[in-house]
């Protein structure tokens, strides 16, 4: 049987409003029953590589707070795909966070407020050499000391690389636009003819970027320069048993604080490379949260 042509419209018509108007009540019903991003939807505090200074921090943070959250082990990469994802669908997220990092200039994001100080205060970052580097590779060590930037640097070559540019290049981009600040570095360094260097890193994006930058301007005075990306404890044994040769990534006070304390008489520490470093837990701006203690379940 046809249906008129009028009637059929006016059906039509009245099932779209019909449609439009549980949509409607559905979303009012998530804004009564609080947004995807409440605390009481988050089941772990997303983490990076087990040896990182951050992860005992966090552990203790668990303690002291009371929180009722797992730390969950991962990768930098890792951590911030998850943020991606959960910042993508304005959801609840809790991620261990550092400063220099990329994903503050890419997303609103705020550390929580940490009343009980256990992630402490601000950090640097010092540059670690094996015993005998001075002797064997002056020049290197040379560089090695000198090197110093900040977090305007620093920023440059990470954005970069997250955009997509290969570290090496973005560091050799960098490099060729701020000689003033290489000359610096290699003030007084005689060019060599093809040693050996070897740097040690942990893949972290600063230190990617760090060590990236450091091995472009060991190569421009002529050295050959191998790097290693390892976990923070392989890291640290690497420079004190002299399988590696430097690195610029050691984190103190608290971050390293183990690895320095085991290690501290075995290696040479050259100074800071960066000053005004940081560490603690991290949420997006849009989480109606600004301590740790709010991450307490009740």
């Amino acid at each position: 049987m046809k249906m008129d042509p009028k009637k059929l419209g006016l059906a039509i018509g009245l099932t779209s409003v019909l449609a439009l108007a549980a949509c409607g009540d559905s979303n009012d019903g998530d804004a009564e029953g609080g947004s995807a991003a409440d605390v009481s939807d988050l089941n772990e505090i997303t983490g990076i590589d087990g040896g990182a200074g951050i992860m005992a921090a966090t552990e203790r943070a668990i303690e002291a707070y009371d929180l009722d959250l797992p730390l969950q082990v991962s990768s930098g990469a890792a951590m911030t795909e998850a943020l991606a994802n959960a910042i993508a669908n304005e959801e609840a997220i809790v991620v261990t966070g550092w400063t220099p990092h990329w994903k503050f200039g890419t997303y609103d994001l705020k550390y929580l407020d940490d009343p009980e100080g256990i992630y402490g205060d601000a950090e640097n970052i010092h540059t670690f050499t094996r015993e005998g580097l001075e002797d064997d590779a002056p020049e290197a060590n040379m560089v090695l000391d000198n090197f110093y930037w900040t977090e305007d640097d620093m920023n440059e070559v990470m954005v970069a690389i997250q955009d997509g540019t290969d570290p090496e290049e973005a560091a050799a981009d960098w490099v060729d636009g701020h000689s003033d600040v290489v000359s610096e570095w290699t003030d007084g360094v005689d060019q060599v003819n093809g040693e050996s260097v070897s740097l040690a890193y942990v893949s972290w994006d600063s230190e990617i970027a760090s060590t990236n930058v450091v091995k472009t301007v060991l190569e421009s005075i002529g050295y050959e320069v191998e790097i290693s990306p390892m976990e923070s404890a392989y890291m640290w044994t690497a420079i004190a048993e002299g399988e590696q040769d430097a690195m610029v990534a050691g984190w103190l006070p608290l971050t390293h604080e183990a690895f320095y304390e085991d290690y501290k008489d075995q290696i040479v520490d050259l100074g800071v490379n960066f000053e005004g470093a940081k560490t603690g837990l991290v949420v997006p701006e849009y989480m109606d949260i600004d301590s740790i203690e709010d991450l307490k379940s009740e």
